[in-house]
């Protein structure tokens, strides 16, 4: 299982996706991930601006003086937006979306949606069709 970013909605969805990079060189990728989708409200209104994606740092207790380097720096900027352009050209659209052995799983799904797929790609891998 992995996490890729899909940075779609603008300078402030980038920041964020940087700064949640910059949090993961401290080993909190997943609380900074939490914390700032608890802080949404709405696109490019101001809540993932560069101060306040530093703030959150601060309140998880990060190093922020590294934090802020890493951000300001643009370290992740590329890497970023590499990964968004993947996404974009394998067809993704909006978020979440779960590959499953190349198969796209849209949007949040009942687990049987999930267990139906992996069902599939096993049977198939024991029969050797894949």
């Amino acid at each position: 299982m992995g996490y890729w970013h899909f940075a779609f909605l603008g300078q402030e969805s980038l920041w964020a996706a940087e700064a949640s990079e910059c949090a993961a060189d401290q080993d909190a990728f997943w609380e900074y991930h939490d914390l700032l989708f608890e802080s949404q409200n709405g696109e490019n209104r101001g809540a993932f601006s560069k101060e306040n994606l530093k703030q959150f740092a601060a309140d998880l207790e990060l190093d922020t003086g590294a934090f802020n380097e890493c951000l300001d720096s643009g370290k992740y900027s590329e890497y970023v937006q590499t990964q968004s352009g993947i996404a974009r050209q394998i067809g993704v659209t909006s978020t979440p979306v779960f590959l499953i052995n190349g198969y796209a799983v849209i949007g949040a799904q009942d687990f049987s949606v999930f267990q139906q797929v992996i069902d599939q790609e096993l049977a198939a891998a024991g029969s050797g069709s894949r």
